[in-house]
């Protein structure tokens, strides 16, 4: 399973949709939808400023996630960006992989 953080902001009657539902049930929709993919919800928080939520959710494949990010951000009443997150042996995984490249010019 592949975990990613989340971050999102509410638009337009999103806003209203929040303020009229409460965050509870926004948690709850996101749980729902994680659940129609085989994922599940690691945590989930409001904030202010410039991002409204973000928690930290697991999926089963990259298509699911994306998948979800399409399905929300379609509603126009949310604008949500994922981001994948790696664990320290992803990293050392990849630390010893040597992929060839060439940098520009040379």
């Amino acid at each position: 399973m592949a975990k990613y953080l989340f971050e999102a902001n509410y638009v337009g009657e999103g806003i209203k949709g929040l303020m009229l539902e409460g965050g509870t049930k926004r948690r709850d929709a996101l749980v729902d939808a994680l659940k129609s993919v085989g994922g599940s919800l690691e945590c989930f928080y409001y904030a202010f400023g410039e991002t409204d939520v973000l928690g930290v959710f697991e999926v089963p494949e990259a298509s699911d996630a994306a998948a979800l990010s399409l399905m929300i951000n379609s509603t126009g009443s949310v604008n949500v960006r994922l981001k994948p997150l790696m664990t320290l042996e992803d990293l050392d995984d990849a630390a010893k992989k040597t992929p060839s490249y060439r940098a520009p010019g040379q």
